[in-house]
């Protein structure tokens, strides 16, 4: 990847017509198209507005009412004390409601996969969580290892440092390294940006990377940094990478006009703990 090439894309994206009418005020997003977002579609409209899943967390359940729905739902559970009890719920309940998949840690890939034999529903995991920071030869062994343990979609994390040094081979490698072991086995792989900690140039790079490196998603935020989704960072990040590569907003996703938000902006799909809060309308504290 040639850093000169990454750097003449990024300003062309801040100097012609792509941002210089886009700017957004708390949340309300203005775009190059688009006029102040300030009453999105409702969550039943989520599928008709182009979302292709949505990300939740356990409780969900009887709330939906509608199968259509839940198949576009990743069962997530990602907090560092999550027992085998809890990820065992998340499976059963999955089931029970055909959620698209489960998103856990590494170490519970092979149970959920065993618990879910049979069924519909996928798993999901996550590699370099939170932080982004090991090398690209264990992200690679990792995402290997979870695949050969039944993992069927992969949410990676950048090398943050590596991004705001402006080391975009390397940041080009390390994504590439993890979209091959997942195109091997036709894996879906989403990259998590860290968007919280990155500046609009930067977050235009790595989508500009992510895109050129293969990856099917680019995700906003872990949900364990300063900050998560906003509905600026989820409309820049789908002009950039069109229509060819999804957009997931997770991270401080607390109720459903968060998610509406979010959707109306351009996220394919949402990640939230708070899911059955964020369906009934109420507001959670709960951050991922």
């Amino acid at each position: 990847m040639n850093t000169t090439s990454i750097k003449k894309v990024v300003s062309q994206v801040f100097t012609e017509k792509a941002l210089r009418d886009f700017y957004c005020q708390g949340d309300s997003c203005k775009g190059w198209e688009t006029n102040v977002i300030t009453q999105p579609t409702a969550v039943k409209n989520i599928v008709e507005v182009g979302a292709d899943r949505i990300t939740a967390g356990i409780g969900i359940g009887s709330q939906l009412g509608d199968v259509q729905l839940a198949r576009m739902i990743d069962h997530t559970l990602l907090k560092p004390d999550a027992t085998t009890e809890e990820i065992t719920t998340l499976c059963n309940e999955a089931a029970k409601y055909t959620f698209a998949s489960v998103c856990v840690n590494p170490s519970y890939v092979k149970l959920c996969y065993n618990l879910l034999k049979g069924t519909k529903v996928k798993v999901c995991t996550v590699i370099g969580f939170p932080l982004g920071a090991n090398t690209t030869k264990i992200k690679r062994a990792e995402a290997e290892e979870a695949i050969d343990n039944g993992a069927q979609e992969i949410d990676m994390v950048i090398n943050i440092g590596k991004l705001k040094s402006k080391d975009y081979d390397f940041v080009f490698n390390d994504v590439n390294q993890v979209v091959l072991a997942g195109k091997r086995n036709r894996v879906i792989t989403k990259v998590i940006l860290e968007t919280a900690l990155l500046s609009d140039e930067e977050k235009v790079a790595a989508c500009l990377l992510c895109k050129q490196a293969g990856a099917d998603f680019v995700k906003t935020s872990t949900g364990f940094s300063k900050g998560g989704a906003t509905v600026g960072d989820v409309a820049l990040m789908k002009y950039v990478v069109g229509s060819s590569v999804g957009v997931k907003a997770s991270g401080g996703i607390r109720s459903k006009e968060d998610a509406e938000a979010m959707i109306a902006s351009g996220a394919d799909r949402i990640g939230a703990s708070a899911s059955v809060k964020i369906v009934l309308g109420e507001k959670s504290e709960s951050s991922y």
